[in-house]
């Protein structure tokens, strides 16, 4: 019997961390974090990623498992993720996946075959290596020539899937795109997900809650985090550190920007993150998404969202 899966996906900052707490309590449900960012220890603040205080005592999983400097495929995600969805289930608790990050949630509702994907970590230190030799923008053109349609998605900084995409390439003669377009193909019938997305009809609506969001961030000491992590020995060119909110306000603190630049790239960056997550996200044709500019407060949101899926969520 298929496992019931609520799923609660959409762009950055449109309440989906208040909303996963809120079903939970109502389903009595353990929550799983799909945030690829949130994975990381010591980076809490540029993340967003949820406090102790604001879990209430719900089990999370899925965050602060590797360290800032770590690599962390979505093989990897998958593998972890799966006996977790089974250890809730069979506690008579309901699974709620949350988060922002679209291959972690493929990796869990599609069958998708990761092992003709090598992982060599001799190929990854030398492509770095290129990277830190010749900039982002050549690993990036790179891309473009053997796989034009991962290298639209991707940003030129964003050398993390950058260089996973060109080691799928070379080690299986495929691109990426390849191997995301199979796995799309056939839902995983050990689970029967239920897609909630939430997104802003106004695009400016959200586009200022991006930015008072970064503001919070920085109001929050997200500066300090990030210098507490160089100090720690973490450095630029980690994987982690490669994130929205962490190689900007290092470009800040090596004095290559003033904090105000950062801050404004930043928000741009985040701007342009989330316009990628709704493209991602409206590829799902079983997805309900509502809108949060639709209704007077959260908790008529919650309750329409709640009257959604009565009849439909069964466990």
């Amino acid at each position: 019997m298929s496992i019931p899966l609520l799923i609660i996906v959409g762009p950055t900052a449109t309440g989906k961390t208040k909303l996963s707490i809120e079903l939970a309590k109502y389903y009595d449900g353990e929550i799983i974090s799909s945030d690829s960012m949130q994975i990381y220890k010591k980076m809490n603040i540029g993340t967003a990623k949820i406090s102790n205080e604001e879990k209430l005592d719900i089990p999370h999983y899925m965050l602060d498992i590797v360290e800032p400097n770590e690599e962390f495929s979505v093989a990897e995600y998958e593998k972890m993720v799966k006996p977790i969805i089974k250890d809730i289930n069979e506690r008579g608790k309901l699974p709620i996946i949350v988060g922002g990050t679209g291959l972690y949630i493929n990796s869990i509702i599609y069958t998708m075959n990761f092992s003709e994907c090598i992982n060599n970590p001799d190929y990854r230190n030398k492509m770095k290596e290129l990277s830190k030799k010749n900039g982002n923008e050549f690993l990036h053109a790179k891309l473009k020539k053997i796989d034009p349609e991962t290298a639209k998605k991707l940003h030129p900084n964003d050398v993390k899937r950058i260089i996973r995409a060109l080691e799928v390439y070379e080690f299986t003669g495929k691109p990426i795109s390849y191997y995301q377009k199979e796995s799309g193909k056939k839902l995983n019938k050990d689970y029967n997900p239920y897609m909630i997305g939430l997104n802003y009809r106004d695009r400016n609506i959200l586009y200022e809650k991006i930015n008072k969001r970064i503001d919070q961030m920085i109001e929050n000491n997200l500066i300090e985090e990030v210098v507490n992590l160089l100090k720690i020995g973490y450095n630029k060119y980690d994987t982690a550190m490669q994130a929205l909110g962490y190689k900007e306000i290092v470009e800040y603190l090596e004095g290559k920007t003033t904090l105000e630049e950062a801050i404004e790239k930043l928000k741009k960056g985040t701007r342009r993150y989330a316009k990628r997550q709704i493209t991602w996200f409206k590829s799902y044709d079983f997805i309900k998404w509502f809108y949060v500019d639709d209704f007077h407060d959260f908790k008529e949101l919650k309750k329409k969202i709640i009257e959604y899926l009565a009849g439909k969520l069964r466990f």
